[in-house]
């Protein structure tokens, strides 16, 4: 059992530190969740800013977006040019997903800076993919809504985890401790 754990040591110690980064990050997350009253930021802070931001950039291509506030949920209704057409839930923000890209870095950590310069850099590229994500699912929506499961249920979570993933392996390609180990 003492050589299985010696030889596999780099992996055990990988799967204990991801598991436990993206524990406390998650219970953390969940903590600022219950503490999100709505009084200001509705639902919370970061789905609200991703809420606007949508709206926005939505604007800006030249349809004409509306947030409404949802009155039996936390979310925010989104009505493009007069037709409701999705709901912008916590599970849209993109925290969770950053959340995810973190604990992997972190249990694949490189130099210190180097992995602090990603995990900066990787996070605000995982937030602007996934608000560019919603505002084309919710164009897409409008202009195909007999497509709308494939869409959402498909497409677009493919593209957001592709990339996630594609930053895993560029990481662990490039940076990470492991691979100046194995070369």
């Amino acid at each position: 059992m003492k050589t299985l754990l010696l030889k596999y040591k780099s992996v055990i110690k990988f799967i204990l530190t991801f598991l436990l980064v993206y524990m406390v990050l998650t219970i953390l997350y969940n903590l600022y969740l219950d503490a999100s009253d709505g009084s200001i930021y509705y639902p919370d802070y970061f789905t609200h800013l991703v809420a606007i931001q949508t709206e926005s950039l939505l604007n800006s291509f030249g349809y004409h977006a509306v947030l409404i506030p949802h009155p039996d949920e936390p979310s925010m209704k989104l009505i493009l040019n007069g037709t409701y057409l999705a709901r912008i839930i916590e599970g849209c923000n993109g925290v969770s997903i950053i959340i995810l890209f973190l604990s992997f870095i972190v249990a694949f950590s490189g130099a210190f800076k180097t992995t602090l310069f990603y995990i900066l850099s990787g996070s605000v590229l995982i937030y602007a993919v996934n608000l560019l994500r919603i505002v084309i699912l919710t164009i897409g929506l409008y202009h195909y809504p007999e497509h709308a499961n494939l869409l959402h249920n498909v497409i677009f979570p493919g593209i957001i985890y592709g990339m996630v993933f594609l930053l895993w392996i560029f990481w662990v390609n490039r940076f990470s401790k492991l691979n100046k180990k194995n070369a």
